[in-house]
């Protein structure tokens, strides 16, 4: 086993513990990959794509798509963490570091909680914004 497997073993797990209601669409030696447990708001008959690890020759991506449709939640991430990003809503990782992991794990559970219910995407001045879904009937 290389450093690099190790490294995907260790982030997928970090996945999985963090995001315990998303759905599990592919796993395996090619990564993982998790969807929202609810339809994609534009594409209603898509999953919702939550986030993935996939192993490259260099370095285990750790991909987060929540951080793209809710940016509030990289308020506050340590400059080390930022650093690790790549793209809107990619994190690569060479060799595991106990700090980043923690905080990677704190990320991604924030982000789980936001994808555990259904929300709408809207186009606001260009950006696309996350709001909650409207509820069903009020009850009386």
């Amino acid at each position: 086993m290389t450093e690099r497997d190790d490294l995907t073993r260790q982030l997928t797990a970090l996945m999985l513990r963090a995001a315990p209601a998303m759905v599990v669409a592919l796993q395996g030696e090619g990564g993982l990959s998790l969807n929202a447990p609810f339809a994609n708001p534009l594409h209603p008959k898509q999953p919702l794509w939550f986030g993935g690890v996939r192993p490259g020759k260099a370095y285990v991506s750790y991909h987060l798509m929540p951080v793209y449709s809710h940016p509030a939640l990289l308020e506050g991430i340590s400059p080390a963490l930022r650093r690790r990003m790549q793209g809107k809503s990619c994190f690569n990782f060479k060799k595991p570091d106990p700090d980043l992991m923690a905080e990677l794990e704190a990320l991604t559970a924030a982000a789980a909680e936001l994808y555990a219910r259904p929300f709408t995407i809207e186009r606001i001045d260009g950006q696309s914004v996350a709001t909650p879904a409207p509820s069903g009937p009020a009850d009386n």
